[in-house]
């Protein structure tokens, strides 16, 4: 199983249903030395299935006064490959640290 920290629509419980057939179970949990913002999706399935076009995106900024709350999800394998397919290209997938101590997958600005 793989832990995933999600800030944004992977919390929404219907795009969970949609991209893995279940809603998922979390646990609260706040990244460090990141932020938040806006971008804005063009990919019409990631609209169609958040009902929304502007999304959040993490963005490092080494600060350890700025955080992000989010909820933990444990995943399979397969589903993790299946939240890859729903993150659009702006993203993409790192290894975090939370204020816990839990190691888990994030989805950050590729460009930060």
């Amino acid at each position: 199983m793989e832990l995933l920290f999600s800030y944004g629509t992977l919390q929404q419980k219907n795009v969970q249903i949609v991209n893995f057939g279940r809603e998922l179970d979390g646990l609260k949990d706040t990244l460090s030395k990141y932020i938040v913002s806006n971008i804005t999706i063009t990919d019409e399935r990631v609209i169609r299935e958040s009902g929304k076009d502007v999304h959040l995106i993490l963005r490092y900024t080494g600060n350890v006064g700025d955080e992000v709350t989010g909820t933990v999800f444990e995943l399979s394998d397969n589903e993790l490959t299946l939240a890859d397919d729903y993150e659009v290209d702006d993203y993409k997938r790192v290894p975090a640290e939370l204020k816990s101590g839990c190691i888990c997958w994030i989805y950050a600005a590729k460009n930060t």
